[in-house]
């Protein structure tokens, strides 16, 4: 049977642009799906939505050919992670790691442009935008996809990148379980007088973690978690009442604030997909898994789905192949799931109670005093081999 595409992405956000333009760049065809419009460029201030991209993250976008624009990106080299009196405290140093850099900080919506730009140059990948699926079926050699606009496509493989409200995910009849921490992130964009720095850190609190994560120049993204009542009235504030609040709040370490530049908030949730896959169907990102965000990680591991996926693809003669996709959902589920489990720990540990929030300190300084294990947390967190020396 003919079929339009190798492979069909739903969702053209980072992780479904990231795997067309990785398969693309190996000469697949591939047929992108976005239910909105393509991305335009990035300008202005910068966006409140931020993601940190670890080694083995910039690694797999690099190797679709996607270029990054330097400008609009700020590495980080430490991590400092405390808890609010002190008691527990440890650094991550890069170079202590074996690394440059852990990664970097970008927005959301330059990453996309970007992998988005890349998939323009790409003759084998073909962008259908504005158009959701309508229904799904398997043929005996690959799936059909109906979409809104009256195309019908097929390819040897369709997978679902269309984040946590997967319609892709809903069709094939994957059910999903989640977790509602009853919490809310507040994320504010910040002008400050210190200059761009290379460390992110947090702080953990009683009613959940605040954190920093450095821009470029004098800018600065903040994360305030809290429960949601706390939190939706923190928001009602005005520039002048929130700048006071966070300046009391977070550490000195901060310095001073020049303005507040943006702010939105989000509810804390938990979702896990019963299965990854279907025949000729596989989930990545969001749309299989969402953890909580106290780790930032929930980009990177979606990164790593779209990564291991491309590798099983580029490597075999079927993209569809099912027992192909049992090896990405093998690989994947377990490392998402331990990911899950750590974040929950976390969440755990320093939020319950003065118990477990001693022994939540304890790890921090467990953590510093043994370098060995500081090096394998944190290649592991990156997606590299902890075993792997300099």
């Amino acid at each position: 049977m003919q079929h339009d595409h190798d492979i069909i992405i739903v969702g053209g956000g980072m992780v479904g642009a990231a795997l067309a333009a990785r398969v693309g760049h190996a000469g697949f065809s591939v047929g992108l799906v976005e239910h909105g419009d393509a991305p335009t460029p990035p300008s202005g201030d910068y966006d409140l939505r931020i993601s940190s991209l670890n080694a083995r993250s910039l690694a797999f976008v690099k190797a679709s050919g996607t270029t990054l624009p330097e400008e609009r990106c700020c590495p980080f080299r430490h991590i400092d992670v405390s808890n609010q009196d002190g008691t527990g405290h440890s650094l991550f140093s890069a170079e202590d790691s074996g690394m440059d850099d852990f990664g970097i900080f970008i927005e959301n919506r330059t990453l996309q442009y970007a992998l988005w730009q890349r998939l323009e140059q790409l003759p084998s990948v073909t962008c259908y935008t504005q158009c959701a699926p309508l229904s799904t079926i398997t043929s005996s050699t690959g799936r059909l996809l109906e979409l809104d606009n009256g195309k019908t496509l097929s390819a040897r493989l369709i997978v679902g990148a269309d984040g946590a409200q997967s319609t892709l995910r809903e069709l094939a009849g994957i059910n999903v379980s989640s977790h509602d921490y009853h919490q809310r992130a507040m994320i504010i964009n910040v002008e400050t007088e210190l200059p761009q720095q290379d460390v992110s850190w947090q702080v953990f609190t009683p009613t959940g973690p605040i954190a920093m994560l450095p821009l470029p120049g004098h800018r600065a993204s903040l994360v305030w978690y809290d429960t949601d009542n706390t939190t939706q009235a923190r928001e009602q504030l005005d520039d002048e009442a929130l700048k006071a609040a966070i300046e009391m709040a977070f550490p000195k370490r901060l310095g001073n604030l020049i303005r507040i530049v943006a702010r939105a908030s989000f509810p804390i949730k938990r979702q896990h997909a019963h299965r990854y896959i279907g025949k000729r169907l596989a989930l990545i990102g969001d749309a299989a898994h969402v953890v909580h965000p106290l780790a930032g990680q929930g980009l990177n591991i979606g990164l790593h789905d779209a990564d291991t996926l491309a590798e099983i693809i580029i490597q075999g003669r079927d993209p569809g192949d099912y027992v192909n996709l049992l090896r990405f959902e093998c690989q994947r589920r377990t490392a998402n799931q331990a990911m899950i489990a750590a974040t929950d720990t976390f969440h755990h540990l320093f939020t319950g109670a003065k118990p477990l929030r001693q022994l939540g300190d304890l790890s921090l300084q467990i953590a510093e005093r043994f370098p060995f294990a500081k090096r394998m947390m944190m290649q592991q967190a990156n997606g590299l081999n902890p075993f792997k020396m300099r």
